[in-house]
């Protein structure tokens, strides 16, 4: 089973230098992603998951929404050798604990840091 970590320790890894993937999908991304996060969307992940780059000290911290790709995104580049653990919560613990939000194109997100629904 993957490891997932918790928001604060996510923020400390991150303020360390550990990386940080983003792997929702396009319209996600642009309607809010932490500012240190690179953007590997799943859809992308089984053409691109060698430009992950991680080591045992320092596992890629992979984010979606809630956490639910995250942690299958983990699961899939530990079996291939790549160390990796889940943000539990996702980007909407990361909004909800006071992480920095980067919003793209004038796209506004809501309180769970995804688009407002008129979007």
């Amino acid at each position: 089973m993957v490891q997932e970590i918790s928001v604060a320790e996510a923020m400390q890894r991150v303020a360390a230098g550990s990386r940080l993937i983003d792997v929702r999908e396009q319209d996600e991304w642009v309607a809010g992603h932490a500012p240190e996060a690179s953007f590997l969307p799943m859809s992308s992940l089984q053409d691109r998951w060698t430009e992950v780059d991680a080591d045992d000290a320092d596992p890629a911290i992979i984010v979606c929404h809630s956490g639910r790709r995250s942690a299958q995104v983990a699961d899939a580049l530990e079996r291939s050798g790549v160390p990796a653990v889940s943000l539990a919560g996702g980007m909407v613990a990361w909004h909800g604990a006071g992480g920095a939000v980067v919003v793209v194109d004038g796209a506004m997100p809501d309180a769970d840091g995804e688009p407002d629904s008129d979007r």
